[in-house]
């Protein structure tokens, strides 16, 4: 007899915050509400879609001042916040002619060829292709063109914001409505469309869920096209070593590895030999650039003395490589060893602290994260109040210096306090975390009994290597009385749940 599916964990009785919104409508769900697969249509995965969907146009309608000509010149795309790059790098980046990227100059002499990795250059012809035929080809009017443009990625980007929604949900194991916190998101609405960052997110939650459900290969090949998409997704196999080594399954950390990186070379290499100028672009382009918007490196070089370039690379890589090695000591030396999702999140968020540029919709890579680390709804609206603040922080700031003699924006004091604002909801997620794995009877997924719903072979493995004294214990409130308040269990090669 095939065993009973556990019952999924509702908000309405997990969550504080749900718990207390759900009085208006009756109260928490109660003991005999049913379970059963089929036996309505609406369930959790449908639901999830259809708020998603809801979502992300909702963010639509929030930019229809540039749809009206603010991207056009006949208003103001910043202050009225509704700024996307993708009409912008129609045009610029020569996909209104036509131009094949990487293989073709973009006529920009600012930037003379598309300086976006393969996966993502290859959404942006492929829309540009269509574009152009729906806007009566390259003789067309442009501006029909790139409203065209926009609203074909802007399709494109909503089915992979239903795909997050929908991996989120699949990795999530018992609690598949945390991936509401995803659906409902205020960020997933005001930065869908800013640029192509959704095509990376969404294949590497795809990649999340593959690695929950042990097929370790296949996340392997989806995290090395994630990589291709955009790079931060590479940053997510340094955890994954990690947590592999304690549990003893390096074999399946190479075997992921291995797909990661033959996945990788399969889409690069044609272009790394046949456009090796236009391909490399990317990666110099990043290690070439000074401060820019959003990062903690423009205070610092708006308020003291400016560094050369070499030298800010050098405290970049240094202040990442000194978390990154803190994240490491926690993943081998904390008590238990720590979920996928939060090293996850701590290595994303290191990253994103330490850059030089933090562009608005860089938070999209942080959202599925955030939610399967932490899913508490009031931690995730503190954070993503954080970043609503920046968001609307970044475009008025533009706005202040871009919008003419009479535009009024924040100045440049106002705008390095969005700054810190964002840092600080970066840092604030970051803490709850930390906590979580060091006493894990604050962790809202382990509160149930359950190990690591996204650690796929990790999860329920005992321990093989650790430091210190990271063993298998379980600091949790329903341990047995023996053991006294504050006790553990620490029974060696099983974890107690």
């Amino acid at each position: 007899m095939k065993p009973t599916a556990p019952e999924p964990v509702l908000p309405s009785r997990d969550d504080p915050v749900i718990r207390t919104g759900s009085e208006v409508v009756g109260g928490p769900a109660g003991r005999r509400i049913s379970f059963g697969r089929g036996t309505a249509w609406w369930n959790a995965t449908r639901v999830l879609i259809l708020l998603a969907v809801v979502t992300f146009a909702l963010g639509l309608v929030q930019k229809k001042p540039c749809y009206d000509g603010g991207w056009f010149g006949h208003g103001s795309q910043y202050s009225k916040a509704c700024y996307s790059d993708m009409p912008h790098l129609f045009a610029g980046r020569g996909l209104d002619k036509g131009h094949v990227p990487y293989f073709d100059e973009t006529g920009d002499p600012g930037m003379k060829y598309l300086e976006y990795p393969v996966i993502t250059g290859g959404v942006m012809y492929f829309a540009g292709t269509l574009a152009n035929a729906f806007g009566g080809g390259e003789n067309g009017d442009l501006h029909d063109r790139q409203l065209w443009f926009v609203m074909i990625n802007a399709l494109i980007m909503m089915a992979c914001a239903v795909v997050v929604v929908v991996a989120v949900a699949r990795t999530s194991g018992r609690r598949p409505w945390d991936a509401a916190m995803v659906a409902a998101a205020p960020v997933l609405a005001l930065n869908g469309i800013i640029n192509w960052d959704l095509v990376a997110v969404a294949i590497t939650a795809v990649a999340m869920m593959a690695w929950a459900r042990r097929n370790i290969v296949l996340a392997g090949v989806l995290f090395g096209l994630a990589t291709a998409a955009k790079l931060y997704p590479v940053l997510l196999l340094g955890p994954l070593f990690l947590l592999c080594l304690r549990a003893g399954r390096l074999k399946d950390f190479w075997k992921a590895g291995g797909a990661a990186v033959g996945a990788w070379l399969v889409v690069n290499l044609p272009v790394m030999i046949f456009a090796w100028d236009g391909w490399k672009l990317f990666y110099t382009f990043s290690q070439e650039r000074g401060a820019d918007f959003g990062s903690l490196w423009l205070i610092l070089q708006q308020r003291y003395e400016p560094m050369d370039i070499d030298t800010l690379n050098t405290w970049v890589s240094a202040l990442l490589l000194l978390m990154a090695a803190g994240i490491a000591a926690l993943a081998l030396c904390a008590p238990r060893r720590p979920r996928f999702a939060q090293l996850a999140y701590l290595i994303i968020a290191a990253f994103l602290f330490t850059n030089k540029v933090y562009s608005p919709q860089y938070v999209l890579w942080l959202l599925p994260l955030v939610v399967l680390a932490r899913p508490r709804w009031r931690d995730v609206l503190i954070w993503q109040a954080c970043e609503v603040i920046y968001f609307l922080g970044v475009w008025l700031y533009i706005e202040s210096y871009s919008g003419g003699p009479h535009a009024k924006g924040l100045s440049q004091n106002a705008y390095h306090v969005a700054i810190l604002i964002h840092l600080i909801g970066l840092l604030f997620i970051a803490a709850l975390v930390v906590r979580d794995i060091l006493w894990p009877d604050h962790d809202p997924v382990r509160a149930d009994g359950s190990d690591d719903p996204s650690g796929g072979v990790l999860d329920d493995a005992p321990d093989v290597f650790t430091v210190g004294r990271g063993r298998d214990l379980y600091y949790g409130p329903d341990y047995d009385d023996e053991f006294g308040p504050g006790g553990a269990q620490d029974l060696p090669g099983k974890i107690y749940k």
